[in-house]
């Protein structure tokens, strides 16, 4: 009688702690998200009181994405030597320091706090894929990684209403302190909810030598490497149609800039809805590898249908947006659920973060190569379709996985 008592309430308490730990892992996200674009929502105010061009905002994502590669890059032996929480609880602390530096409103300040938001961006993936995949189902694994990384669309709405908002009442510094309280909450909350966590192994080896080990075995296994690819090429597709789509609605297709900001605001919202959407779907379908392979041919045929915007009716032209913002972003919480699942024991953080500097390359390269291609082409439509090669490439890849499972 009591050990049907005992094993009756360990699902019990396993629903539970993945509640919690999701629920914390997603309000992480979504501050983390906050942090990187916290500027670009207030960027005009910040510009005029600094007397630079507000164009200078791309240089500081730039940046904070080429510290976040780098910390992507080692946070798996932190993680293994200090245990996921701790590395959150840094990650967090990190982003409270961001939001001091930029409130500070002083150049030099602003760029040492960009470094300390990208730092704690790619901490943050590595912990969270460690803390979820502890207490995640196999069953749910993409619905759950996918709904936590809901959190970045959710912060990105957040970033876009909460500091101009406040921005409103008060100064843009006051506004972004703000962003400080809440990283401390979060810090605390995490510190309530999680405690008991500890590091799986109590010593990891050097930092260089565990990069190049993590490096050698994800180019060793084939469907590690085919995500690593997955990353670069879905994250240059997202990052481009996230930054290049009010400009090409406004240049290619006449929309004012109200409207086609509008759009945009659909696109991310299309994209937190997506994530959970894809999550579900590469859960009832048996494997996520499925599910890249068609988020990859969506991707490329929507983006190679993008050619042809100008000719399109203006609600046409608004739903092929909104449908890709669907697609382009909602494909990153199935990538770190196929990670976990393909990581060895025990090394989930580790891989993750290993497999997460392709796509923080894919993020930095992306938008600049696109630009580029308009540069030479004189079209935004010309620049899609030649990145609707990355969402075939994408499809190629996946389902080359999955058919050989």
């Amino acid at each position: 009688m009591s050990d049907i008592a005992a094993e009756s309430e360990v699902p019990e308490r396993r629903a539970s702690s993945l509640l919690q730990t999701l629920s914390t892992a997603t309000l992480i996200q979504i501050v983390a998200t906050a942090s990187v674009l916290a500027l670009t929502a207030i960027a005009p105010a910040v510009a005029a009181d600094l007397d630079v061009g507000a164009y200078w905002i791309g240089y500081q994502i730039s940046l904070i994405y080429a510290s976040g590669m780098f910390s992507s890059a080692i946070a798996g032996t932190l993680v293994q030597r200090y245990g996921p929480v701790r590395v959150e609880q840094a990650a967090l602390a990190c982003f409270a320091l961001g939001f001091a530096g930029v409130a500070a409103a002083w150049i030099p300040a602003i760029i040492v706090a960009s470094l300390f938001i990208g730092l704690g961006y790619g901490l943050n993936n590595p912990a969270a894929s460690e803390m979820l995949s502890r207490v995640t189902p196999p069953s749910k694994r993409n619905l759950i990684f996918s709904i936590k990384q809901s959190g970045v669309p959710l912060g990105g709405i957040v970033a876009s209403f909460a500091f101009p908002f406040l921005s409103r009442y008060m100064d843009w510094r006051l506004a972004l302190l703000a962003g400080v309280l809440a990283s401390i909450a979060t810090m605390g909350l995490l510190w309530l909810t999680h405690a008991a966590e500890a590091p799986r192994r109590a010593e990891a080896g050097s930092l260089g030598k565990a990069l190049v080990e993590e490096q050698a075995l994800i180019w060793k296994n084939k469907r590690l490497r085919a995500l690593s690819i997955l990353g670069f090429a879905y994250s240059a597709m997202q990052l481009s149609v996230s930054a290049f789509a009010v400009v090409t609605l406004t240049h290619d297709a006449g929309w004012s800039l109200l409207a086609a900001g509008a759009v945009a605001a659909g696109m991310q919202f299309a994209g937190a809805t997506g994530r959970i959407f894809w999550g579900v779907a590469a859960d009832r379908l048996g494997g996520g590898f499925v599910t890249l392979s068609l988020l990859g041919l969506l991707g490329g045929m929507g983006y190679a249908a993008l050619f042809w915007l100008a000719a399109m009716p203006h609600a046409l032209q608004a739903a092929l947006f909104i449908a890709m913002g669907g697609v382009t972003i909602g494909w990153n919480g199935v990538l770190l659920a196929e990670v976990a699942h393909n990581a060895p024991e025990g090394r989930v953080g580790a891989i993750t973060g290993g497999v997460l500097v392709y796509t923080f390359i894919g993020v930095i390269v992306g938008p600049s190569s696109f630009a580029a291609l308009y540069a030479l082409t004189g079209h935004y439509g010309a620049s899609f379709l030649a990145f609707s090669g990355f969402g075939f490439l994408g499809m190629v890849a996946a389902w080359r996985c999955r058919v050989s499972v």
